[in-house]
């Protein structure tokens, strides 16, 4: 059971953290990875690196997400060469984090030709090739913050709630083609980020989730390549929390 041997996986932004662990997760299932970067060759090609010396598959690609024909071409490049495309875990993504009166509209457009558009362009590729398989997994990443909103963020909580939207809607177009569409938004997890943050902060922080512990980045990846497997056959348009029980 939850072995993915045979299957092909692409892992957007897998060069580090959530995305990292992603593409180690679905490579020790089996699955063969290629993992993604846009500026991280040397991290994505350590990534890929990590993978092949356990006994898998993997490579490292480079494009940008934000140029939806890149996108598309790099997407359809790997499925050509590989015969086949059966799970896209949609991770690349960058926040930019700001009060909404001083955000600049650069910003807005930033964040979302990259977590939007860019997931979008992605899918679309990817849908293409797993139409004619009638078969497909696609995994895209929200956050905690698309749900419940978080201060210093509009541009990023929204759209982290887009894909929402997205995930929903792909899932209802193409479900009589056998591709699944889901999201998974986690909470808290530890990054370079988190592992900053001190005193009062992090103590209030902690008080907010049940679990009392912020995530790891290998426990999102575990609830990823559990979407990518054929037991989560049933499992279309939803958005899986992890998060500690901060949001329920």
């Amino acid at each position: 059971m939850f072995r993915l041997d045979g299957k092909v996986a692409i892992v957007t932004g897998g060069s580090r953290g959530i995305g990292k662990a992603t593409a180690l997760a679905l490579a020790e299932q089996g699955a063969t990875v290629v993992v993604t970067y846009v500026r991280g060759e040397g991290e994505a090609r350590a990534v890929a690196a990590t993978i092949e010396e356990k006994g898998g598959t993997a490579e490292a690609i480079g494009f940008d997400v934000a140029d939806m024909a890149a996108a598309e071409a790099a997407v359809a490049d790997v499925a050509k060469r590989h015969g086949r495309l059966d799970i896209l875990v949609a991770n690349a993504g960058i926040a930019i984090d700001g009060l909404v009166l001083r955000f600049k509209e650069e910003d807005f457009d930033k964040l979302f030709a990259v977590n939007v558009k860019g997931s979008i362009a992605c899918a679309r590729a990817a849908i293409k090739v797993m139409m004619r398989a009638r078969t497909g997994r696609i995994v895209f990443l929200s956050s905690i913050v698309g749900e419940m909103g978080n201060g210093g963020q509009t541009g990023y909580a929204a759209t982290k709630a887009a894909i929402i939207g997205v995930t929903k809607t792909l899932a209802r177009e193409y479900a009589s083609r056998g591709i699944t569409v889901n999201a998974v938004a986690p909470g808290f997890v530890e990054t370079e980020m988190t592992t900053a943050i001190s005193g009062d902060m992090k103590e209030a922080m902690l008080k907010a989730i049940p679990l009392g512990r912020i995530g790891t980045a290998q426990e999102i990846a575990a609830s990823i390549a559990f979407l990518a497997t054929d037991e989560a056959s049933y499992i279309t348009g939803e958005t899986l929390r992890v998060n500690g029980g901060m949001l329920m």
